[in-house]
């Protein structure tokens, strides 16, 4: 993993309950009931989709905040860190039982982490299947100023710009959080418009390029920044070398077929520096210090990106490698300027 200076604020660090016993106190006493009569347990995909034995995997995922004290916070020096708890991203169709789920994460997250490190932030968790229930659970935790963003699976049951969503993103925006789009989610829905894939390496792909991609088109060209003006979204885990390409692509059709968004007030690529910001790992980046500069500054990486550590998952050097093209005030600006801005946090 890259090493990086004191005081940086890290944006993905990725929590985990040891299984759902971690959770039980959490849960009403109905639910506690239907997960011990329906054996319910956590998906041990969830928190591990990468393949156990590649590099990406890392290490396991943190189960405590002396955990990850000890394995990221202490050793880097970080000012803050953003908790990502995947366990609710699962493929249940229950939706009562994902409300409840989502409960019980955020109160497990408030107890176990925020409570017990001042380093700490999180993202709060939502219901998916259920916009009012999303909307119901923001309202409850939404005034707890240490969770700084609604967190979302990047692949979802429809595209985030429909209007079912919006009254997550109207909620979020109400209580002045971000919502981050991260990498993964609903495995049971397929990753491409032309169905499955056969392989972990196309999967693993159109996480971090196609789903991602179509979400941002979808926010975008569906009018969501000109509805909430002052919503910001969150990019974890998803890459950012492919921002360039879309937005040159989106800004060329727009010219051609305005006509079929005409809410849009200006060229799509507009909307995505003024609201949306990207982490940086994993940086898919040339190997080539001149080119890499090049796709740093073609991607606008002192605006646009934010420091990751996406800890414990392990994607090279890359990031690192980035920070090296950078100069000093575009380092600091990924690595602390950006996010205390995006979060509004002391940098």
């Amino acid at each position: 993993m890259p090493e990086p200076v004191a005081a940086t604020i890290d944006c993905d660090a990725h929590c985990a309950p040891e299984s759902i016993d971690a959770l039980l106190p959490y849960f009403d006493d109905y639910w506690r009931e239907y997960v011990a009569d329906a054996g319910v347990q956590l998906s041990p995909t969830l928190n591990g989709a990468y393949p156990p034995g590649a590099r990406t995997s890392g290490g396991p995922v943190p189960t405590s905040a002396a955990a990850l004290a000890g394995a990221l916070l202490d050793r880097d020096g970080a000012r803050y860190a953003i908790l990502n708890c995947l366990s609710a991203f699962d493929t249940s169709r229950n939706a009562y039982f994902e409300a409840a789920m989502a409960k019980a994460i955020n109160d497990w997250l408030r107890a176990e982490w925020l409570d017990r490190d001042e380093r700490l932030r999180a993202s709060l968790v939502v219901p998916t299947l259920d916009a009012e229930a999303a909307v119901t659970e923001i309202d409850r935790i939404g005034a707890d100023r240490r969770f700084v963003q609604v967190l979302l699976p990047v692949r979802s049951d429809a595209r985030y710009g429909q209007g079912r969503y919006h009254p997550i993103f109207e909620a979020a925006e109400r209580h002045g959080l971000a919502v981050a789009l991260h990498a993964w989610g609903r495995a049971g829905n397929a990753p491409t418009g032309s169905g499955f894939t056969h392989h972990y390496i196309e999967d693993y792909l159109s996480n971090s390029q196609l789903i991602v991609q179509a979400q941002l088109t979808s926010l975008v060209s569906e009018g969501v920044f000109d509805r909430f003006p002052a919503l910001r979204v969150a990019l974890l885990e998803c890459g950012f070398s492919w921002l360039p390409f879309l937005l040159w692509r989106l800004d060329k059709d727009w010219k051609a077929v305005w006509r079929e968004v005409p809410w849009l007030k200006s060229k799509p690529s507009d909307y995505v520096y003024r609201h949306v910001r990207a982490t940086t790992q994993p940086a898919q980046l040339p190997a080539d210090p001149v080119q890499r500069a090049e796709a740093a500054e073609l991607v606008r990486a002192r605006d646009i990106l934010m420091f990751a550590s996406d800890h414990p998952h392990d994607h090279g050097d890359g990031g690192e490698a980035l920070l090296g093209v950078l100069d000093e005030n575009a380092k600091d600006a990924v690595l602390r300027g950006n996010a205390a801005h995006f979060y509004s946090l002391e940098a």
